[in-house]
């Protein structure tokens, strides 16, 4: 019975050294924002029909090697997301093929009903510029915190990919960022009137 707590602290020890591995390219202080999608409403114009935007999105998908959501007619998407409630956006993280993956990725808060025609006549809310690294090395981009306090959705304009290729491919993309605890009015009122 001695040797026993020897091999359990010796496999909790691994496990406890192993444990921050996954979390590692979760900024300090911020959560992945797969549990506050609202996906009744998530939308992707041009994706391929058989690989489509949950292959990239959604938990354990995109974390699935085979599988990607990719272009149809030519380099561009155009994915809405909406949120079930309001969030603050930090940074996002997005993996794709070293040729095919996504270069330019125009970011839009609170922008709902867009479309290819019209998704110039709007200034983003930041525009990133991916590299291949970017994508190889799963590391997420500082968006510009302050133009991502109190956002109820989220379109993203994948303008291009590395290659200049007809179809672009995204394996993963990770949003990270916080929920914006919602002010009571009737609190509020309360307070004004003492």
């Amino acid at each position: 019975m001695a040797t026993a707590p020897a091999p359990t602290a010796a496999a909790t020890a691994p496990a406890a050294a192993a444990a921050p591995a996954p979390s590692a390219s979760v900024p300090r202080g911020q959560v992945d924002l797969v549990d506050f999608i609202d996906w009744t409403g998530v939308e992707c114009l041009n994706q391929d029909p058989a690989h489509g935007i949950a292959n990239a999105l959604k938990q354990g998908y995109r974390e699935d090697e085979g599988l990607h959501l990719a272009s149809d007619s030519d380099e561009q998407l155009l994915i809405y997301i909406p949120f079930m409630q309001v969030i603050k956006l930090h940074s996002a993280l997005f993996k794709g093929p070293e040729e095919e993956g996504p270069k330019t990725v125009k970011l839009f808060s609170n922008r709902e009903h867009m479309g290819f025609s019209n998704v110039n006549d709007f200034p983003p809310s930041d525009s990133v510029d991916l590299s291949s690294s970017h994508l190889l090395e799963s590391k997420p981009v500082t968006l510009k915190y302050v133009k991502f306090q109190n956002v109820r959705s989220l379109t993203m304009f994948i303008e291009d990919n590395q290659s200049g290729a007809d179809i672009t491919k995204i394996q993963k993309i990770a949003l990270y960022g916080t929920t914006v605890d919602t002010t009571n009015m009737k609190d509020l009122k309360k307070i004004e009137e003492h």
